[in-house]
């Protein structure tokens, strides 16, 4: 969209991580605001229309009608806890929420490159997204301490940490799997 620009190419408008997101991470997508994003974003336009908004929950009409069914599907990262990171982020500050955010990323960084069989880059996006940092960082420190994690293939790597962070996830009731919408 001509003239929308921001500055955080990694916390969206809207309250999207884009930078777990396996679109931003392979170079298809800029982020919000990054002179190529979504052209048609109405949240965006709409922003513009309000000053400017760097976050919707810096508007004085958010949340508004355009959030009442904003996390019911996925794109291609989940849209489940925009909502709530909204409010982390108001709550936190913005610089905080970024520097978990890029904690987050590292993590993730670490599990697509040592650990993605090819297969789960999904799963893993997801689960850094819907996951504390707390629950990450434990995870990570099981993978740690697992005594023949060198003499595993990457198929056999792979899954061991998948189903950590399913087991992680599942603790908290929550599901790994992007819901998309049926067509």
């Amino acid at each position: 969209m001509k003239g929308f620009n921001r500055q955080n190419q990694l916390f969206s408008l809207c309250g999207l991580n884009c930078g777990l997101c396996p679109m931003f991470l392979n170079k298809n997508c800029p982020g919000c605001g990054g002179g190529e994003g979504n052209q048609s974003c109405k949240i965006a336009r709409c922003s513009m229309e309000h000053n400017g908004a760097q976050y919707c929950f810096q508007c004085s009409e958010y949340p508004c009608e355009k959030y009442d069914h904003i996390d019911d599907f996925d794109s291609f990262i989940t849209h489940r806890n925009r909502k709530f990171d909204m409010e982390k982020a108001k709550r936190l500050g913005i610089d905080a929420y970024n520097a978990e955010q890029a904690e987050k990323a590292n993590i993730l960084e670490v599990l697509l490159s040592n650990y993605n069989d090819g297969r789960k880059k999904t799963l893993f996006c997801v689960a850094v997204n819907l996951l504390e940092l707390q629950e990450l960082q434990t995870v990570l420190r099981e993978i740690d301490r697992k005594p023949d994690m060198e003499t595993l293939t990457l198929k056999e790597k792979s899954a061991f940490v998948a189903g950590l962070l399913q087991d992680a996830a599942a603790t908290k009731n929550i599901d790994l799997k992007l819901h998309k919408k049926k067509r």
